[in-house]
């Protein structure tokens, strides 16, 4: 199956043929999945020395992450503070020592193999109203305290500095965040893997996982013998491994691509950073490196493709940016993430040798990058960071498989519904 139609498709870096996966292989480690997390763990562990053969449904990067904001984000999808509430400063501790080292893996992986991502310093969080100025400064104030310095909390003053908008009352400005060209990232680090000896079999979907000393990958056509395997499938991971399906739920994301702007996105983004506001329902955009505004944001629970994106993220588009009233939108597309209840990743073995890493909840792109160390680590025999995000309990979504949609839906309205009022 083809890449979504999206603007990152239409200008991905070519690629060299990567044949389904035929008659029997053996490697010490099987990877199920191409996309961030597959990637980043082949890559660390290749560069180890691993003989590592990657096996993708469809094609490098075909899911969230070829399809994304773009957006490199620290921490977690729930921050250090819920962290610490629920799971102990023990815990949060651990996890906030690794918050802020996915954006530098990834910075990292393009300066050391050459990757053209058109990748880019400075991210942005944007309050909307004076209760979400306070929560900038808590944000500022809690990563301060993991060791995170260098924010700047602007106010509506300064907003034009960086956004041409007067939507905010706030600005949290991160020199540190940035932004890529989410495909050409995941396409640029298959290179690289294969440099150093890795394969990767496209249009080649795993059918089952036999377990044992000496694991059994099946395809329709072949097999991998494996010492280890990574099953890093997230939103697309289907019925292969129904106990990790259970407590999980794949949810769309809808994004669009403008035409290039031209001197246009001087008055837009004059700094050239991306942007995400602080809602719960939150909107997120930035320049392409032809000028184009990619803005994305909704959410559609249960990951059924709208019908009509362009009509669901133009109102909010134009409304940030009223001075782009009727600017031509010539990419739409859709991509799915993987949500747990928690909101935190789930990460553990479900044999001796077989690992797993799944549910960023739309917050994967630096996430996937480090845990794709984390579970190279852990497989070469220093597991204690790989234990930190293991010993997370994993809950059930209220009412099950069947119920979990309109649960979660309804919670996100109440959520959507508090920050439009300022409550």
């Amino acid at each position: 199956m083809a890449h979504a139609p999206s603007y990152y498709a239409a200008s991905a870096h070519p690629q060299p043929d990567r044949p389904p996966l035929r008659g029997d292989h053996d490697a010490d480690v099987c990877v199920v999945g191409a996309g961030y997390t597959g990637l980043s763990s082949a890559l660390h562990l290749a560069e180890a020395g691993f003989r590592v053969i990657v096996v993708e449904a469809e094609q490098v990067g075909w899911g969230a992450s070829g399809r994304n904001g773009g957006q490199i984000v620290h921490s977690y999808s729930r921050d250090l503070d819920v962290i610490e509430a629920n799971h102990g400063p023990k815990t949060a501790a651990a996890l906030g020592a690794m918050a802020f080292e996915g954006a530098k893996i990834i910075r990292e992986r393009v300066y050391k193999y050459g990757i053209r991502c058109a990748l880019k310093d400075g991210g942005i969080y944007a309050a909307k109203t004076a209760k979400k100025v306070h929560e900038l400064a808590e944000h500022k104030a809690l990563w301060e305290r993991f060791g995170h310095p260098g924010m700047q909390l602007l106010d509506r003053a300064a907003v034009h500095q960086h956004v041409g908008t007067d939507a905010y009352e706030a600005l949290l400005v991160d020199p540190s965040g940035g932004h890529i060209h989410p495909l050409n990232l995941a396409l640029g680090q298959a290179v690289a893997l294969e440099s150093l000896g890795g394969v990767i079999h496209e249009h080649s979907r795993v059918t089952r996982i036999e377990r044992g000393e000496e694991a059994r990958v099946h395809t329709a056509d072949g097999v991998v013998r494996a010492r280890f395997v990574i099953v890093a499938c997230n939103a697309y991971l289907g019925d292969l491994e129904p106990q990790l399906a259970a407590k999980s739920m794949p949810c769309g994301t809808q994004v669009v691509a403008t035409e290039p702007l031209e001197d246009r996105w001087q008055d837009v983004l004059p700094t050239d950073y991306c942007v995400e506001d602080n809602n719960f329902l939150l909107d997120y955009y930035r320049l392409s490196e032809d000028r184009r505004l990619i803005f994305g944001g909704g959410v559609i629970y249960g990951a059924r493709d709208p019908r009509r994106i362009e009509s669901l993220i133009r109102p909010n588009l134009e409304r940030t940016f009223p001075q782009l009233a009727g600017v031509k939108i010539e990419f739409a597309w859709t991509g799915n993430f993987l949500l747990t209840l928690s909101r935190l990743p789930q990460v553990g073995r479900l044999s001796h040798n077989l690992y797993y890493s799944q549910g960023c909840s739309g917050h994967g792109v630096t996430y996937t990058h480090l845990i794709g160390r984390v579970l190279a680590e852990a497989i070469r025999g220093q597991a204690e960071r790989f234990d930190a995000f293991a010993a997370l309990p994993h809950y059930p979504f209220p009412g099950g498989r069947l119920f979990r949609v309109p649960f979660t839906a309804l919670g996100a309205l109440y959520y959507d519904l508090r920050d439009r009022l300022g409550l």
